[in-house]
């Protein structure tokens, strides 16, 4: 286990390092100094983690809210605002892991507790449509460009309050009647497919954008070779330089410039661990081919830079998304008579790992950017966590082995991913059918999302910030609309703020927004000691329709 860890989990960190871009905007162009303006021809390559960071400035919630701690810990003390900015973040900090440790209380059992509180009704309830009471959210709420949340929720209405309830009627005429929902046959499938169709119609999109504007410079900058003239701007004209930067953001691009990682150790690492792993794996898992494993490293660089934009927008790692594409694809291609299900699923697990630590390294490159850390030492942390996490992974799984029935339906441990997987893979080698209509609402919907992002760009600015995102529309599709009331809230509450006193909003809103996440977030540690040392919270509390409730306390008046 701990050499199929490091055979795939390494190679998601140079997944999107490869993707690069030559940037021609003016801010880099100064931060080259002289030497830009002596050579007309100087061609400056950015990153694809630059592109998503300083190009895109995609938001990255968690790194956001962590740089956000560590420069608070870090900020000079001798200023009043700092000093406010700390007490501020500490505050809603505390309030955050209480409010989290009281949730726990009362989540004794499936569906307790405030998490599951049918804020909107129980019918709305059922179609995940509800407050989840997590300071999380509306910490990432108060984070997120307000599009996003508006996006989210759109996504939400339309997916949950609108389709999956007119897709359910269909039950008997689209699908069979016997089905449930969370059957890939039936309504699930139609939530799982459509979400992918759009999150990659938008990927999609954003490659072959960045691959033009790539082209585009090039051309730009061989009709500007003679001339004294600095193409700056993407159509290569001269840009306007009236356009001010703050201090912050010059050093933070100078620092993100300077230090960058080379690109032959970036596209050589790649391919390096990509030969290793294509030689290496089949020896472990000999019905994984090496034809398999070349060709999920040839498409994996494009899925996770899908996943990693989809990260940047609302926090969600679609990784598990990209896994169950890959255990149809590879089990349908592998074949029953070729071991189908374990090609399936061990192409899911390399997936997985490729496109989950592609956006992982994302969150950290966006903490490193907003705390003036060198890109190049981020990723060597980056490398040295991954070995760790290699070794110290499956040495935790092996004593849960050990210690506890793992596995099993009635014990502490039953991890149920582990029967959906393999079931999903059972499917993809025996044959997917999905349900009637199901591929052409993917299309559909694949071609709206690549349609709108063109619309996007095509319109003017003051029209295209009121466009939603495709992505984060797409997302609420498959998880459920539950978070993005709470991101909802989070970004009205900053809205109002800035509406009252916007410098104070802008001082203090990341300090509320970081002190939220970073709670809820540090609850997890205490209970997840709570559970391995077998300590269950002492009440569920559940809540029933008015005619469940009479029969329940007939039953027990009985």
């Amino acid at each position: 286990m701990i050499g199929f860890m490091f055979l795939v989990s390494f190679v998601g960190l140079f997944a999107l390092v490869p993707l690069r871009k030559v940037d021609a905007s003016l801010s880099h162009c100064i931060l080259q100094g002289n030497s830009a303006k002596k050579d007309s021809m100087t061609i400056n390559w950015s990153t694809c983690f630059q592109v998503m960071i300083v190009d895109y400035k995609l938001t990255y919630p968690s790194g956001t809210a962590t740089a956000y701690l560590l420069n608070g810990f870090h900020a000079p003390q001798d200023t009043e605002r700092a000093k406010k900015q700390v007490r501020t973040l500490g505050k809603y900090f505390s309030l955050s892991f209480l409010w989290a440790f009281f949730q726990w209380f009362y989540t004794a059992g499936d569906h307790c507790g405030f998490g599951s509180f049918p804020t909107l009704g129980l019918e709305a309830y059922k179609n995940r449509f509800f407050f989840y009471f997590s300071t999380t959210y509306i910490g990432v709420g108060m984070i997120c460009p307000y599009i996003v949340n508006v996006s989210l929720l759109l996504g939400g209405i339309i997916s949950w309050g609108i389709m999956w309830p007119l897709i359910r009627t269909k039950k008997g005429s689209w699908y069979p009647k016997t089905l449930p929902d969370s059957s890939l046959h039936g309504l699930q499938g139609y939530r799982v497919f459509i979400t992918v169709a759009v999150i990659i119609g938008d990927g999609l999109y954003n490659i072959l954008k960045l691959l033009y504007r790539t082209i585009e410079a090039f051309i730009s900058r061989y009709r500007n070779r003679n001339t004294n003239t600095l193409p700056v701007s993407n159509d290569g004209t001269p840009a306007n330089t009236t356009e001010t930067e703050s201090f912050d953001d010059k050093r933070r691009l100078e620092l993100f410039m300077k230090d960058q990682i080379p690109k032959t150790v970036a596209l050589g690492g790649y391919v390096v661990l990509a030969a290793i792993t294509i030689g290496c794996l089949p020896l472990m898992i000999p019905q994984l081919k090496w034809y398999h494993i070349l060709a999920a490293y040839i498409v994996a660089p494009a899925l996770a830079f899908c996943n990693a934009y989809g990260c940047g927008l609302t926090n969600w790692s679609f990784a598990s998304a990209y896994g169950k594409l890959a255990i149809f694809s590879f089990g349908a291609w592998a074949g029953a008579s070729h071991s189908g299900v374990l090609v399936g699923l061990a192409a899911c697990g390399v997936m997985m790992s490729i496109v989950g630590t592609a956006a992982d390294l994302m969150q950290d490159f966006k903490t490193g950017y907003l705390t003036l850390a060198s890109p190049r030492s981020m990723f060597i942390s980056q490398v040295i966590s991954t070995a760790m996490g290699c070794v110290i992974a499956p040495c935790v799984f092996w004593l849960f082995y050990k210690s506890f029935d793992v596995g099993a339906s009635d014990g502490a441990y039953p991890a149920p991913y582990t029967y959906m997987y393999r079931n999903m893979a059972i499917m993809g080698v025996d044959g997917l059918t999905l349900s009637k209509h199901c591929f052409t609402l993917c299309y559909i919907f694949f071609a709206i999302s690549f349609a709108v992002n063109l619309i996007k760009d095509l319109v003017p600015k003051k029209v295209a910030k009121f466009i939603p995102i495709p992505m984060a529309v797409a997302i609420p599709f498959y998880v459920g609309a539950f978070f993005t009331i709470d991101m909802f809230l989070g970004c009205m509450i900053l809205f109002i703020w800035e509406r009252k006193n916007k410098a104070e909003a802008d001082s203090f809103g990341p300090a509320v927004a970081s002190g939220f996440m970073c709670g809820d977030g540090l609850w997890a540690l205490p209970e997840a000691i709570l559970s391995f040392a077998n300590v269950k919270p002492p009440i569920c509390m559940k809540f029933l329709s008015r005619s469940v409730n009479a029969k329940v306390d007939s039953f027990l008046g009985n």
